[in-house]
């Protein structure tokens, strides 16, 4: 990023400009300097609110520093680009598949949020990750030696394949045992295919096939193999089950033809199997897996009707889907429960919806939802979705389970001597998380078997006061994925609503990051020193591009005042200034 307004001209070293820039200092710039008499700058590296809200763990400050300040690093677009997606698969093997389905909390602290919008992290993962995929790149090892021991995983979720590519790039021998005829877990039997393709998702796990990574399918713990024999044959276990069982209504009605949990409905389309739903379907809750169904139902040519307890404002569902539903012509009820299923001759006719009201905070910090007497009335349905909540299914799996719903795991992951776990056997959570705790678990589980501390690949303190002067960059436009006409989304069931940014939108969003908390060689430092006490590196890398010498310093704090980065901080003065 280039330096602003014209700065380049006051060049370190030359006494006539710096004479010329001192008596041009406002009385503004000249206080501060005061305030700031007795002070020193320090380079502190600190963490950036992106890397905060990142449920995945990763450095999204790094990757994108090696792409915005490729030129300047010496790389070309693309060994850029590869050296990004590297930091990015380093920690979770699926960038193209999150860059289509993470809600991207990672946005939402974007210091950049109140100038011109958020910086577009999940679109420029989504770039990334299929710059990954074209060019067929193998996920990046640790390790070159095999070890001896033995790992098995439970479930071909994101937390168990997470778990097994940590294990299998640091070599060790890791086989996944899968109930179902297929991997993925929820992110290919829950997600509709007009959201994540399967030959995106197809190709990511493959790569983690490819690391030598043995795939069981159609194995039931249990039924197959049990849960001893598993402990028996491996060193070490992980369970990553996941929460693929919906739960129901509780209502009359409710039993028989034409009802459906979410993630039922959803798994029997994505096994490409004709679901039966009539002219008008109700879906009840309003999370994603409700919001998936109702656009999957939408585009089976029913008329759909979401009923919500609360309001919009409360929705849990990622918001951009949200529009999208109601754009695709989805009806959204809200403060509306379901309170009984009318039938005839077994067949769904309709439900019966009583109105609610917003009553005080309940245990989610959310006003909980009061019946309104008297506000009953019915409406017609050939079909009911009931979306509403998720657990894990622990048949055949009863002897792992230590809490009621969920499991309960101490320290990344751990529940007992050689068992750990992670993803939504732990709670429910974003697919982020889970591949986040796959990794953690298996970061521990290395270090106990080699002796060592646990060494986790990245490890970002973040400071959510960093300094940062959004004034100093350009104002620039927010890139965001383009998106299919809703018309063609309706015709086309499985084609994709939201497209991959092009290269140029890409290398446009790189460059309105901020580098919060980190050097980016904008140069004002350099520039603004009287003294010189800031010299050039020769070899330079993300964060590292000035040395400092405090020997020099006239503590006057200007390039403190100037550093647009926040990279740059104040300590107490210490001997006497200048050199």
């Amino acid at each position: 990023m280039s330096s602003h307004n014209g700065n380049n001209a006051f060049q370190r070293g030359d006494p006539a400009r710096r004479e010329g820039r001192k008596a041009g200092m406002s009385a503004s710039s000249s206080d501060t300097a005061l305030k700031q008499a007795l002070v020193q700058p320090e380079q502190q590296k600190k963490g950036p609110p992106c890397s905060a809200g990142c449920a995945s763990g990763g450095d999204v400050r790094g990757w994108i520093a090696l792409v915005a300040q490729r030129r300047k690093l010496g790389l070309s677009d693309a060994d850029a680009y590869t050296q990004a997606w590297n930091m990015l698969a380093a920690v979770n093997p699926f960038p193209a598949t999150l860059g289509r389905i993470c809600p991207h909390p990672c946005e939402d602290a974007c210091n950049r949020r109140d100038k011109d919008g958020a910086v577009s992290i999940n679109a420029m993962e989504r770039f990334l990750g299929d710059w990954g995929l074209q060019r067929k790149l193998a996920l990046p090892l640790t390790e070159s030696d095999s070890r001896t021991e033995s790992v098995g995983v439970i479930g071909a979720g994101p937390a168990g394949l997470s778990f097994a590519y940590q294990m299998a790039r640091r070599g060790y021998r890791v086989t996944i045992y899968e109930k179902q005829e297929l991997p993925g877990g929820m992110l290919y039997f829950g997600i509709p295919q007009y959201r994540l393709p399967e030959a995106v998702l197809g190709a990511e796990i493959g790569r983690i096939l490819d690391l030598g990574v043995e795939l069981k399918l159609n194995t039931a713990i249990g039924r197959d193999i049990t849960v001893q024999q598993l402990r028996d044959l491996h060193d070490v276990v992980f369970l990553g089950i996941g929460a693929g069982l919906g739960r129901k209504l509780g209502i009359p009605g409710e039993e028989g033809s034409g009802v459906w949990t979410g993630t039922d409905f959803l798994s029997q389309l994505n096994r490409g199997n004709k679901v039966e739903l009539g002219a008008h379907v109700v879906v009840v809750g309003g999370g994603n897996t409700a919001m998936d169904a109702a656009r999957a139902a939408r585009r089976a040519g029913a008329q759909v009707t979401m009923l919500y307890r609360r309001t919009r404002d409360e929705m849990p569902a990622i918001e951009t889907e949200i529009d999208d539903a109601l754009a695709e012509g989805v009806e959204i009820a809200y403060l509306a429960a379901p309170v009984a299923i009318g039938r005839e001759r077994d067949r769904v006719q309709s439900v019966r919806v009583k109105g609610m009201a917003l009553g005080e905070p309940d245990g989610s910090g959310r006003r909980k939802p009061v019946p309104i007497e008297g506000s009953e009335h019915d409406i017609p349905a050939s079909a009911v979705i009931a979306a509403v909540s998720q657990e894990p299914d622990w048949e055949g799996l009863s002897e792992l389970q230590n809490g009621k719903i969920w499991i309960h795991a101490g320290s990344n992951g751990t529940v007992d001597h050689g068992l750990w776990a992670g993803g939504d056997a732990l709670g429910p959570g974003i697919a982020g998380l889970a591949i986040a705790q796959g990794r953690q678990a298996a970061e521990a589980v290395h270090a106990q078997l080699r002796g060592g501390p646990a060494l986790p690949i990245s490890n970002s303190v973040v400071d959510a006061n960093v300094p940062v002067k959004p004034d100093f960059y350009p104002a620039m436009p927010r890139s965001t994925s383009p998106y299919r006409i809703v018309a063609a989304r309706l015709a086309q069931p499985d084609m994709e609503v939201q497209q991959t940014i092009k290269e140029k939108a890409f290398l446009d969003e790189v460059s309105r990051c901020f580098s919060c908390g980190s050097c980016f060689g904008c140069e004002q430092c350099h520039m603004f020193c009287n003294a010189g006490g800031f010299s050039k590196l020769q070899q330079v890398a993300p964060g590292q591009y000035f040395s400092l010498n405090l020997d020099c310093c006239e503590s006057c704090g200007k390039c403190i005042e100037m550093c647009p980065c926040g990279y740059l901080s104040p300590r107490p003065r210490t001997g006497a200034p200048g050199c």
